[in-house]
């Protein structure tokens, strides 16, 4: 057996090292980013590396690109951050312009049906749609993370009501539970960035 088989049997389930420690560093992805940490990005670029594999393995081809993306999204934020938080300063976040909304909309809708297609075509993947669905939504969620805007959290929980159901259909057990531990931890991140902004607005009130 190879280590990206590697494993161990758990209520009858056979669960993948590469599944379990991805998820670890997921989760431990979202912690860090409610406390807008530039580890956050490292952690997921780990995290993103583990779950494609473990995604290969189960044969998910949509969730396999989208880790890899995550990847490359991780890189992405990482350098924004770090320019963000220059000279010792804290992460500015802050919740998206009515523009910039609409176009993650418009930019999800498009994106989803064009890669849903892709995915009925080719075969890649057992359920095209939601797996569509997930890899566009994932990305941008992704893309608004590192632009630190409040929003991205909200993608998020759109994303976990689908990858919820999906992951366990797929037999990745831990990916299912985790995406279930997700929704309860991005309702607090959305709670905690929020206070962090509605702080900066009266601490930028009182300094006037």
């Amino acid at each position: 057996m190879s280590w990206t088989q590697a494993g161990f049997t758990l209520f009858g389930q056979h669960l993948l090292y590469t599944d379990l420690v991805g998820n670890i560093c997921a989760l431990a992805t979202v912690v860090l980013a409610m406390k807008r940490t530039i580890w956050t990005w490292p952690v997921q670029l780990v995290g993103s590396v583990l779950l494609f594999v473990a995604s290969v393995e189960a044969h998910i081809t949509g969730n396999a690109l989208k880790q890899a993306m995550f990847g490359l999204l991780a890189v992405y934020g990482w350098v924004k951050w770090v320019r963000g938080m220059r000279d010792g300063e804290t992460l500015p976040v802050r919740p998206g312009r009515t523009r910039e909304r609409v176009v993650l909309v418009a930019v999800m809708v498009a994106a989803t049906a064009l890669v849903a297609l892709f995915f009925s075509v080719t075969g890649w993947s057992w359920a095209p749609l939601p797996d569509a669905y997930i890899f566009v939504g994932s990305a941008i969620a992704t893309y608004a993370q590192g632009r630190a805007l409040i929003d991205f959290w909200w993608i998020w929980i759109a994303v976990d009501l689908v990858g919820v159901p999906l992951a366990f259909s797929s037999g990745l057990v831990v990916s299912g539970v985790v995406y279930g531990i997700f929704f309860v931890m991005v309702l607090l991140g959305i709670r905690e960035w929020r206070r962090q902004y509605s702080r900066r607005l009266e601490l930028e009130v009182v300094t006037i």
